[in-house]
């Protein structure tokens, strides 16, 4: 239950990063002060990486996973990690010598001005899909602190955001990062060594999820028929199957080198040793988050049962095992953790740092997707038809991130009971699909392929993903955009 040191908590550390982010950004006196001034150190570099990374998908998303299916729900930092450690050791010295200052600047210098415009509308599904997923853990948020169903804390996450983004939105660069990174660190830390405290070691983790699947309605409804199938979800990482797991991995490993935040890290450094040493910082912070909220998930899921899960036992004329308790939806998992089993100032901090992180990251996403939609549909538009635009470029942007917002409340509404990680997964691996191989030709072999090739791998590669996700195709649709994107350039090069 939430209590009114809880509430302070919240507050106190809402305001302390706003402030902070407030202050740092001062420093900032025009965009060129962060993509190139070339002025940040390593741990400005992992701040930076890091509190955009690391959100409620790394968090919530990751706690949810693990109260269905244990140690897998880890992939989603591993491969985080991975990604930042690619970025940092592979691509920094060719993104820094490439003259540019954004991915989509590398890919017109070298294609065109087409095959940016198409990759911009083609990134803009992915930021969307991650839009939703930032959504459905604002809701969860919202939903554990006040008890508002889902559909409406839908619609006070989707507020908030926007109230964020004309506010000018919570920076995750800078100071505003690492402390940021600081107290979400400590957060999950405290987390993970108080689960390890409570459960007893691994022992009693295990003997939790014995005692809730030892009812045969929720063993029925978990598709688990044994002792034996427990653990053998819940202790392996591969318990998805090894290509769908590592298919996921293998989506935030490739997503993570091609998206502008991240790679606008790398240029901000004051050199190529500091932006390695700052991304390689970050992917050996990144898994130990990931762990303490994987072990977070699976104590949950031994000692609470959802909504559903409870109506199907008490439908069955049964009753939940003795000290089993009751939450609204797997999504809750670690807020409910959060406010039940960590003492009451320390809940407070985690909370505020969630909550704030999630609308930050949200706001920032919003704010990204409806420059795209400005820039490179609503203009290219009224360019193609001679036409000038009837709105001014604000009132365009602000109509955006209304819609942005109206769609993504819509659509993460349908998609409530979907794993946020799964999004997460589908959101980086898209724009790996469009992007990776001509980002990375245009490093490495320039010239090598022609525009038109490029813009269709492009296509093909989107195309061909979102239809494997939406068929749900096994293992994983990474496969298949990567795949549609080779095969176009190896054909048509």
């Amino acid at each position: 239950m939430l209590t009114t040191i809880h509430i302070v908590g919240i507050v106190l550390t809402v305001s302390l990063l706003v402030a902070v982010s407030v202050l740092s950004g001062r420093k900032v006196k025009d965009a060129k002060g962060f993509t190139t001034g070339g002025k940040a150190g390593s741990w400005m570099v992992c701040g930076a990486i890091l509190g955009t990374l690391v959100g409620g998908q790394s968090t919530i998303g990751t706690a949810q996973l693990a109260f269905s299916y244990g140690l897998s729900a880890w992939w989603f930092t591993i491969g985080a990690a991975l990604g930042a450690l690619l970025l940092g050791l592979v691509y920094a010295k060719p993104l820094r010598g490439s003259g540019c200052t954004t991915v989509m600047e590398v890919v017109r210098k070298q294609y065109g001005r087409r095959a940016e415009t198409v990759g911009s509308i083609l990134f803009l599904i992915g930021i969307f899909i991650s839009i939703m997923s930032q959504l459905l853990s604002s809701s969860a948020m919202i939903t554990s602190l006040f008890g508002i169903p889902t559909g409406m804390a839908l619609v006070i996450g989707a507020v908030l955001i926007a109230a964020l983004v004309f506010f000018g939105g919570i920076r995750s660069a800078g100071a505003g990062g690492i402390v940021k990174l600081v107290l979400l660190y400590i957060s999950s830390l405290a987390a993970g060594i108080a689960v390890w405290k409570l459960a007893g070691g691994m022992s009693g983790i295990g003997s939790g999820l014995d005692a809730v699947y030892s009812n045969p309605q929720i063993a029925a409804i978990n598709d688990i028929g044994s002792a034996e199938d427990v653990h053998r979800r819940y202790g392996s990482l591969l318990a998805r199957g090894p290509l769908k797991d590592l298919g996921g991995c293998l989506s935030l490993t490739l997503g993570v080198v091609c998206t502008q935040t991240y790679a606008q890290a790398i240029w901000s450094a004051a050199s190529t040793a500091k932006a390695r040493r700052g991304a390689v910082l970050c992917a050996a912070l990144i898994p130990l988050i990931g762990a303490a909220c994987t072990l977070v998930g699976i104590y949950m899921r031994g000692h609470y049962v959802t909504m559903a899960e409870y109506e199907a036992v008490t439908a069955a004329g049964a009753s939940l095992p003795e000290g089993i308790g009751i939450i609204e939806n797997s999504l809750q998992a670690f807020p409910a953790f959060i406010i039940a089993h960590l003492p009451s100032w320390l809940g407070g901090i985690a909370l505020g740092t969630l909550l704030i992180n999630i609308l930050g990251s949200g706001s920032g996403l919003v704010l990204g997707a409806a420059t795209i939609m400005t820039r490179d549909v609503y203009g290219n538009l009224m360019s193609l038809l001679g036409r000038n635009p009837r709105l001014g470029q604000l009132a365009q942007t602000r109509l955006s991130i209304l819609l942005l917002l109206a769609m993504g409340v819509a659509l993460a509404h349908f998609v409530r009971g979907a794993f946020i990680n799964d999004l997460g997964f589908l959101s980086l691996g898209l724009r790996a699909a469009v992007l990776l191989l001509p980002l990375s030709i245009a490093l490495w072999k320039p010239g090598r392929c022609n525009a038109r090739a490029v813009t269709a791998s492009m296509i093909v590669g989107s195309v061909v993903m979102l239809a494997a996700g939406l068929l749900h195709l096994p293992p994983d649709p990474m496969y298949y955009g990567l795949a549609g994107s080779a095969l176009v350039l190896l054909v048509f090069r």
